[in-house]
């Protein structure tokens, strides 16, 4: 099963990679700004695989770059979260 495939497991990946950034000495802007590039790339050239990405695909979809950024944010520090 792929990461995107199961939203815990996608969690957990971006949590992970984001607890590389930050050990890389990026700061949560610059995490933020590659989480969003992330996004625009999913959005765009990936089918959700399950309810909660067809969600945040649609939240994605009617957001502005603004609302985009926010989105990547609060992805990022839910996945934070879940984490241990």
């Amino acid at each position: 099963m792929g990461v995107l495939e199961n939203f815990d497991r996608w969690q957990e990946f971006l949590g992970d990679q984001v607890n590389k950034a930050h050990a890389m000495g990026m700061s949560e802007d610059q995490v933020t700004a590659v989480a969003k590039k992330m996004g625009d790339y999913l959005a765009n050239k990936v089918d959700p695989k399950n309810e909660q990405e067809r969600l945040l695909k649609e939240l994605w979809d009617v957001g502005d770059d603004q609302d985009r950024m926010a989105l990547a944010r609060m992805m990022i520090r839910m996945s934070e979260h879940q984490v241990h």
